[in-house]
């Protein structure tokens, strides 16, 4: 479930509020996205994998989520980290070639 907008990472770029399927952010002008409908929020990742600022952070299990420590996301790296293990982060080179099934693909050509 979504859990932080980090308002000193976000640049306002609402990319979140456009890709999230279900409607979970408000837009506010001059200002990072709110979190309107969080119960709404499908854990899909999409607003995290989106954000190209990494000010994004859902928690996978929010059922064991107690509380949110901006700083703490950031310090283990956690704050857009979903971006980044699926190769969307900054400074990341691509492994499909590496990829079994681009292996097995290519052979078959």
């Amino acid at each position: 479930m979504i859990e932080l907008v980090s308002e000193s990472r976000c640049i306002q770029c609402n990319l979140c509020v456009n890709v999230c399927p279900t409607n979970v952010f408000d837009t506010v002008p001059h200002a990072p996205p709110k979190i309107a409908r969080q119960n709404d929020c499908q854990t899909c990742f999409m607003c995290e994998l989106y954000c190209p600022a990494d000010a994004l952070y859902v928690a996978p299990n929010s059922e064991l989520q107690t509380t949110v420590n901006e700083a703490e996301l950031a310090a283990t790296g956690l704050l857009g980290s979903y971006r980044q293990n699926v190769g969307w982060g900054k400074q990341q080179t691509s492994t499909a070639k590496t990829d079994q099934t681009f292996q097995v693909l290519k052979q078959m050509k």
